[in-house]
C-alpha cells in the first residue's frame, strides 16, 4: 500500500483518536513508543504502593478484556481473588504479569503527567436567564470515517468530516461552531450558564450539571468534531499573557476574570470541540475509552497506540507542583485529545473541587512501566472499548 494515498487521505480530513472500538495493540510503525523489558526490581516505588487500591480498577478492566486470549487466564484468576494485604496484590502481579519500561523514539524515558478531573456546571434543560451556552449532543452531519481495512497503519485513528456535495471535507471547527455555522438546531442537551467551564467540560470528557430544578445530570464524551486539540494554557504562555509557572487551569480562569473581553478570540485558538450525551445518574463514575468506570486516582488517559488499553501502568512522578514523589499502580482506561506520545499520560482525580485543584495543577515529568501477562510480548496483545 501506498503510503502517499493514505497521507492524501489524511488532508481531506483532520484525524483524531477517539473513544472508539479499538483496534489490536501492535508497536508497528505506527507506533509512538517502545515497550522495553523490565524488571519489577527497577520499578521506583513498586513495594511502597499500596495496590489493593488499585485492585478494583484492574478487576474494572478485566470486565472488558476477559475474552481476549492474552487476558483470560489471568483475569478468571484475578476474579476468585480477595486479597486482604497488599503484598497479596503484589505477589499476583509478580506472578502473572512481564514490565516493560515505555520508552520515547528518541531513547528517553520521561514525558508529562498531566491530571484530569469530572467538573461540576450550573445549568437547565431550557436557553434562558443565564443558561446560554449548549452542550450539543453528536450532529447528524458529523460523518466518522474507519479507513483501517484498506489502510492498516491508520488503525489507530477515526477520521471525522461531512459531506459537502461529493466531497468529504473537515467537520465545522469550534469558531464556526459557535458561530452557528453547523447544524445543530435541535441537538442540544443542557444550556450552560459560563462558556469557559463549558470548554473545561470539554477538556475533561465528562461531567456533571447542577440544573436549576435541583436534578443533577451525567454528561460524557460522545464524539468529537475532528479538529486537532490545541492547549489554551500554551497559546497564553506563547502570546506572553501567562507565565509556565501560571499556565493551569486555575491560572487561566485568574486570566480569563482579568480579561472577559479576550476569552471566546482565546477559546477559538481550539478548533476541537466535543459532543456530549447524558449519562445514568447512578453508577462509580464516568466512563473512559475502555468503557468502565473510571477510578478516582487510579485511573489512567493514555496514547493507545503505546499503551494497550485496559493494561496495568506504574506510574513514577510527583505530585502537583511538588517534589513528594507520586508513584503508584495505575490502570490505562482512558485516552483524551491532548494525550499524544509515547510516556504522555493524564490522571484522573476524581470529582470535586479538591480533585479540580490536583488535576487543574498538576503538570509533571515522569516515567510510566506496562505490565502485560506473562508469555505475551506487546505484539500479541490487544486492546478494546466502547
Amino acid at each position: 500500500m501506498a503510503y502517499a494515498q493514505a497521507a492524501a487521505v489524511l488532508a481531506l480530513v483532520t484525524a483524531c483518536a477517539a473513544p472508539v472500538t479499538a483496534p489490536p495493540f501492535s508497536p508497528s510503525p505506527a507506533a509512538v513508543a517502545t515497550l522495553r523489558p523490565a524488571s519489577f526490581a527497577t520499578i521506583p516505588g513498586w513495594r511502597a504502593d499500596d495496590q489493593r487500591d488499585g485492585w478494583e480498577a484492574f478487576l474494572r478492566s478485566c470486565a472488558a478484556l476477559s475474552s481476549q486470549p492474552a487476558w483470560g487466564e489471568v483475569c478468571t484468576e484475578a476474579s476468585a481473588l480477595a486479597p486482604a494485604e497488599s503484598e497479596a496484590v503484589r505477589r499476583f502481579f509478580v506472578s502473572r504479569f512481564t514490565p516493560y519500561q515505555v520508552v520515547n523514539p528518541g531513547g528517553s524515558e520521561h514525558g508529562l503527567i498531566t491530571g484530569y478531573f469530572e467538573p461540576l456546571l450550573r445549568g437547565s434543560r431550557t436557553a434562558s436567564g443565564p443558561y446560554r451556552y449548549p452542550l450539543y449532543g453528536v450532529p447528524d452531519d458529523l460523518l466518522v470515517v474507519d479507513l483501517s481495512e484498506v489502510y492498516p497503519e491508520l488503525r489507530h485513528l477515526r477520521l471525522r468530516g461531512r459531506i459537502e456535495g461529493r466531497r468529504v471535507v473537515p467537520y465545522h471547527s469550534r469558531v464556526e461552531i459557535e458561530s452557528g455555522r453547523a447544524r445543530l438546531e435541535g441537538r442540544e442537551i443542557l444550556w450552560v450558564d459560563d462558556p469557559l467551564d463549558l470548554f473545561f467540560l470539554q477538556v475533561q470528557g465528562s461531567g456533571r450539571v447542577q440544573l436549576d430544578t435541583g436534578e443533577t445530570v451525567h454528561v460524557g464524551y460522545a464524539d468529537q468534531n475532528g479538529h486537532p486539540y490545541t492547549s489554551i494554557g500554551r497559546t497564553l504562555v506563547e502570546r506572553g499573557e501567562l507565565t509556565a509557572e501560571e499556565a493551569s487551569m486555575q491560572g487561566i480562569r485568574a486570566w480569563a476574570a482579568r480579561s472577559p473581553g479576550k476569552v471566546a478570540e482565546q477559546l477559538g485558538q481550539n478548533a476541537s470541540y466535543v459532543f456530549f450525551r447524558e449519562l445514568p445518574a447512578s453508577g462509580p463514575g464516568p466512563l473512559g475509552t475502555l468503557g468502565v468506570p473510571l477510578t478516582a486516582g487510579r485511573s489512567l488517559a493514555v496514547d493507545a497506540r503505546s499503551i494497550p488499553l485496559g493494561a496495568p501502568v506504574f506510574l513514577a512522578t510527583t505530585w502537583p507542583r511538588s517534589a513528594e514523589p507520586l508513584q503508584r499502580l495505575m490502570l490505562a482506561q482512558d485516552t483524551g485529545g491532548a494525550i499524544k506520545g509515547g510516556v504522555r499520560a493524564d490522571v484522573f482525580w476524581g470529582f470535586g473541587a479538591e480533585a479540580g485543584e490536583l488535576a487543574g495543577r498538576m503538570r509533571e515529568q515522569g516515567r510510566l512501566w506496562v505490565l502485560l501477562p506473562r508469555g505475551y510480548p506487546p505484539d500479541a496483545i490487544q486492546t478494546s472499548g466502547r
